[in-house]
């Protein structure tokens, strides 16, 4: 089993790491990591092959350069051939308001990694497998793409635009043999989460996120929402009037306006 996964350093991306090395350490399981943070990729490195013996490839760098990225997935390519499964978890959340002129670079950087960074995780990728007759690409939305929330304008802007280009790419990908799985998740413990000060349903510990998100992608399900409770939240949003949604929305609570936290 050979995985690439972006975002890796902390919370699902991590999680993630453990799940896959954890469920295919028998069958010489290889990682491609990618985030950021190359002290972090370095210990979940050492981490993984002293505790789950499996090789990890790791690249530290910023899912917004393109070249980079592709770069590292040249490399991985080269060493390890096509792989079966590649995430696209990086993403970034932040609370912005558009009456703030300094909010603007949080709405720039929130764009460019929760949606360009989708297309430049996949792009290099799609001709090696397609090549090798097939694989899966897994993209990580959020049910804050639903509806917009107040507070949160760049997050539900970038996640309302990731679940359609996923949509898009999955009948793309039909001709070659690729799946593409969307992941919707509500609220998962990690570090982006860790601010936010109102009542957060259904929370959910990212170890038990990632294995749930594991089985979704293993049953190459087009599009789930984790944990299943959001799922019926999700439906019932969909189909509330404007009207109504304005009236329940307008006193929510919003998320801080501080820099924006990288995953």
């Amino acid at each position: 089993m050979k995985v690439f996964i972006t975002g890796a350093s902390s919370g699902i991306g991590e999680a993630l790491a453990h799940e896959y090395a954890k469920r295919y350490k028998k069958d010489n399981a290889i990682l491609g990591l990618v985030s950021r943070r190359s002290e972090h990729l370095h210990n979940l490195q050492k981490t993984l092959e002293e505790t789950y013996n499996v090789k990890c490839a790791i690249y530290p760098l910023d899912v917004r350069d393109h070249n980079t990225l592709a770069a590292a997935a040249t490399d991985f390519l080269q060493q390890h051939g096509a792989p079966d499964v590649v995430i696209a978890n990086a993403g970034v959340s932040s609370g912005t308001l558009t009456e703030h002129e300094e909010d603007i670079a949080a709405f720039q950087a929130v764009m460019d990694i929760n949606v360009l960074g989708l297309v430049h995780t996949f792009q290099p990728f799609i001709k090696a497998m397609r090549d090798a007759g097939g694989g899966q690409l897994v993209g990580i939305g959020s049910v804050a793409g639903v509806r917009g929330l107040p507070g949160a304008g760049a997050y539900s802007a970038s996640k309302a635009a990731a679940i359609a280009y996923l949509e898009s790419l999955r009948v793309e990908m039909l001709h070659h043999n690729i799946a593409v799985t969307t992941i919707a998740p509500g609220y998962i413990r990690t570090p982006m989460t860790d601010i936010n000060t109102y009542s957060m349903p259904f929370l959910m510990d990212a170890d038990i996120a990632a294995a749930k998100f594991v089985n979704a992608i293993e049953n190459k399900r087009r599009f789930v929402v984790i944990p299943w409770q959001m799922g019926w939240v999700a439906r019932l949003m969909r189909f509330i009037p404007p009207v109504l949604w304005d009236y329940l929305a307008k006193n929510a609570p919003h998320k801080p306006r501080i820099e924006v936290e990288k995953s």
